[in-house]
């Protein structure tokens, strides 16, 4: 069932879903499940899967040259979408990149989920390798998620890469893609982020799922201005809960989101990362009931790999 779909079903009633992290190649896939399992009893109508691009490493030879070597640290995405589904008879909904894919993986990609049943998938541009400082798309390749959008909504009008494609089918895909309540990154500022929002929408993306926030005032600005700019398809909030010391400096560093200063010093007082995760667990749930009683479509939490804080956080909320 599409994520559009879910909404009219649900008749207003704010959902629970949330994002899961591959496995590290080498574990089974139960290590997965037992994760999610836990948060089933909330009823979830989708699971969010993510997708983590190939790495470079560079291997130098007795003659001192180096070699250029692709590693890849988790599975595909793929075949745990098709796990999840069977196991849990629930959408599961894969995250598809530039980076790494040409035109050809892409299509090959979506024809492939296509065929096992799977309804959404999230359009992102994805992040830069660690050796690159700025994003660089694989040859022949897309540069911005709104080609990418564009790319499945041809595939959605029957439009293959190859005009001569026989007996070719639509696919039928509702599309997300990502916002940033805080701006991306790269972008100059938060209107011109929102200005090129605009675009992927526009191109054919359905719904938009937010980077995390920590302060709810961020994200009902965020709606706002996406309103203002004529952006009406829903917006669904990503939330985290804070869980160590050190997600102080990583998370504003890494994902470019502020962190409130009454959770700040909330935490600061906090004598080890056991009380943070509780005040963790207690700002999110906060936020949560905060923005249900706006009524969001859904609260849709990333769980890192990990169920245990997101599972207090589901039983005080839904």
């Amino acid at each position: 069932m599409k994520v559009l779909e879910h909404i009219e079903k649900s008749k207003g009633k704010t959902q629970f879903t949330f994002e899961i992290l591959p496995p590290l190649k080498g574990q089974h896939i139960d290590s997965l499940f037992e994760n999610i399992t836990p948060l089933m009893e909330f009823k979830p109508p989708f699971i969010d899967v993510t997708y983590h691009r190939e790495e470079y490493v560079y291997k130098e030879h007795d003659n001192g040259l180096l070699e250029k070597r692709i590693i890849r640290k988790r599975p595909g995405t793929v075949g745990i979408c098709a796990a999840i589904q069977h196991r849990y008879k629930v959408d599961a909904i894969p995250h598809i990149l530039c980076g790494g894919f040409t035109k050809e993986d892409t299509e090959n990609f979506l024809i492939d989920l296509d065929f096992l049943g799977i309804d959404n998938v999230v359009a992102l541009r994805g992040d830069a390798v660690k050796s690159e400082t700025y994003f660089k798309p694989t040859q022949d390749g897309h540069l911005y998620a709104v080609d990418l959008v564009k790319q499945i909504k041809d595939l959605n009008q029957g439009s293959y890469l190859d005009d001569e494609v026989e007996y070719s089918a639509p696919t039928d895909f509702c599309i997300g893609v990502s916002g940033y309540p805080e701006k991306h990154m790269e972008a100059p500022s938060l209107d011109s982020d929102i200005h090129f929002l605009k675009k992927k929408i526009a191109a054919g993306a359905d719904y938009i799922v937010t980077q995390m926030f920590f302060d709810n005032t961020k994200f009902f600005e965020f709606v706002e201005k996406c309103r203002d700019a004529g952006i009406t398809v829903p917006i669904i909030p990503g939330l985290k809960p804070l869980a160590t010391r050190k997600q102080l400096n990583l998370i504003p560093h890494r994902f470019h989101v502020d962190l409130p200063e009454a959770l700040i010093k909330a935490v600061v007082k906090c004598k080890d990362n056991t009380e943070i995760r509780q005040v963790g667990i207690e700002w999110c749930i906060a936020q949560s009931k905060e923005l249900m009683a706006a009524n969001v479509p859904f609260l849709h939490y990333y769980s890192m790999g990990k169920s245990t804080a997101i599972e207090q956080i589901a039983a005080e909320v839904f």
